[in-house]
Order: structure tokens, then C-alpha cells, then sequence
């Protein structure tokens, strides 16, 4: 398998300062990409390029508005491509903001919850959804493999 083309823009500037490497965004975004296809026959064949938007709240909240309805910002959102020739997946949009929040009300590192929230977002991409209970199990257990990968904790498990 050739290794997927993952562009990682930052328009929000407090993403170069927070320690969060981009490289680690690409790698745990390419993992996905690779874990995720192995379990989806009918997208194998599809694309391998993507793109990660490293932004502010601002940002993603004016995107949940416009796409979802939701006057807010929010951590991760996925927009899947429409089928296409070029092997173009979408854009997943990271809120530095909100992902920052929720890092320190867990307890975790940012890099940690920024890798999930890569790694949710890319399955997004590829067709995965949480929306009934056995998709969200599936999914989760996906994910938590991914992140065992990247040695990073299960975060459906709860801190003891």
C-alpha cells in the first residue's frame, strides 16, 4: 500500500505553541487511514489523501453552524468527500480551543486527545459512525486499537 497524503493546515497559530507536533498528527491520521481501510471492503479500493485543519474555535464553530446547525464550537468534525477520481477522503477540522478544555478536565495530554480526536475524525471519513450501538462499538473498538498503536490509553476506558 502506498502511504497516504495527509496535509495538515494550521490557521490558528496557538496550535504551533500548545506541543502538539503536526508529524504526530500525520502519523496517527495515516494509521487510521491504513487500520480503517483494512476493516472496510468497500472503501479499500478508494482514495489515500487527506486533509487536517488545525483551528480555533472560531473556526469550528462557524463550521458546525453552517454544516450541522449547531451555534458552537466543538473538538473534531468530519467532511467526507463526495466519490471522486483523485482519491481526495475529506477534511477533518480540530478546534485547539475546545480540544484544550477537555484535555485538562480529563486529565490527559493534549497531544493524547488530539491523536483520538485525529484518528476519530479519519474514520469519519472512511464511512465509520457512531450513531446506532453496534456502530459505536465497532468504532470504538477500532479506535482504542489504533490508539494502543500510538501508545496512547483506551479512552472509553474509565481512570481507575
Amino acid at each position: 500500500m502506498t502511504k497516504a497524503a495527509v496535509m495538515i493546515s494550521v490557521i490558528e497559530p496557538g496550535w504551533r505553541h500548545c506541543g502538539v507536533d503536526p508529524a504526530r498528527v500525520r502519523g496517527a491520521a495515516r494509521l487510521a487511514l491504513a487500520r480503517g481501510l483494512e476493516h472496510t471492503r468497500n472503501l479499500a479500493p478508494r482514495g489515500r489523501r487527506l486533509t487536517i485543519l488545525l483551528a480555533g474555535d472560531d473556526r469550528l464553530r462557524e463550521l458546525n453552524l453552517r454544516f450541522l446547525g449547531k451555534d458552537c464550537p466543538t473538538n473534531v468534525l468530519s467532511f467526507p468527500a463526495s466519490e471522486n477520481a483523485d482519491g481526495y477522503l475529506g477534511d477533518v477540522a480540530l478546534g485547539l480551543g475546545v480540544i484544550a478544555r477537555e484535555a485538562r478536565t480529563a486529565g490527559k495530554c493534549i497531544i493524547d486527545h488530539v491523536l483520538h480526536l485525529t484518528v476519530h475524525g479519519v474514520l469519519h471519513l472512511l464511512g465509520y459512525d457512531h450513531q446506532k450501538s453496534g456502530e459505536t462499538r465497532a468504532m470504538e473498538r477500532l479506535e482504542s486499537a489504533i490508539l494502543q498503536d500510538l501508545g496512547i490509553a483506551n479512552p472509553y476506558v474509565p481512570c481507575a
